[in-house]
């Protein structure tokens, strides 16, 4: 057997999105391992090693018995520490030793892709330690491993991977939560709709429509007399969505019509992961 249909573009995606982290970081100089990345409390090396823990527990490695100091600001919840631990534990690691640990990583998670036979449902390790079916956990690790390739390539200055099989999976991974924020965070008014305009190396036109009971769903077609428009660029959205960036740092990337009360509510809101 090999791997299922329904996982190979979680496959593809983790593949094209890790070694681009890897071609990024193979030739950086010591003081480049230091870098500030838009990831809250994380230098490069962080976020290397971050990416290295997650792919190790893919592999069911057990967990590094690490203490971790008091002093880190922005670790302030259990779910934080907890993905805190594989960071803090390479934190002294030399950058040989770090790329040499990325490389060894790639070569065991392509093997275990390669002979990959569970079913999709199948009940696996997540990423913040609760079971999950491996199609989502193969869908958040794709997700996850994207948005980094992301904060390496601001931190580094190497634009690119917008519209790469990683940046699909971040597109439709985003939007599923896009009812949720019109509709209960913003608290859209009932039997309206709000289009989300998105042009750049990814471009999408998508409505949520809120019915009379406040459920928001999602929609492919146009709506007329939208309550509220936003448009933006794919790489803004990402950013917003991810909490790189505040709705202030992007006001001029971002036009917003409509009400103006409900779209800074919807910007406001707009952060669904960090």
């Amino acid at each position: 057997m090999s791997l299922h249909p329904t996982l190979q573009p979680y496959a593809d995606a983790w593949t094209h999105s890790i070694e681009a982290i890897s071609e990024l970081v193979q030739p950086l100089v010591e003081a480049d391992w230091n870098r500030r990345t838009p990831c809250p409390g994380w230098s490069v090396r962080d976020i290397v090693s971050h990416v290295m823990g997650l792919d190790s527990e893919m592999l069911g490695d057990p967990r590094p018995i690490h203490t971790l100091p008091r002093d880190l600001f922005h670790v302030t919840n259990e779910q934080q520490r907890y993905m805190e631990m594989q960071v803090d534990v390479r934190r002294h690691h030399t950058a040989p030793e770090i790329t040499s640990e990325l490389e060894y990583m790639i070569i065991r998670r392509n093997r275990q892709l390669r002979n990959e036979s569970r079913d999709p449902g199948a009940r696996v390790r997540g990423p913040h330690g609760p079971e999950l079916p491996l199609e989502e956990s193969m869908r958040r690790h794709a997700f996850a491993v994207w948005v980094h390739e992301q904060d390496l390539r601001a931190a580094l200055g190497r634009p690119g991977g917008l519209d790469s099989p990683g940046a699909l999976v971040a597109r439709d991974v985003l939007l599923a939560e896009l009812p949720a924020v019109v509709a209960d965070r913003a608290d859209a008014p009932r039997s309206s709709a709000v289009v989300f305009d998105v042009h750049g190396p990814l471009e999408f036109l998508r409505t949520i429509r809120v019915d009379i009971q406040g459920r928001g769903t999602l929609e492919t077609s146009p709506a007329l007399g939208p309550a509220a428009t936003l448009t933006l660029d794919w790489e803004t959205y990402m950013r917003l969505a991810c909490g790189r960036v505040t709705p202030e740092a992007v006001a001029d990337r971002v036009k917003a019509e409509g009400d103006p009360e409900l779209t800074e509510a919807i910007l406001r809101h707009f952060t669904v992961t960090t």
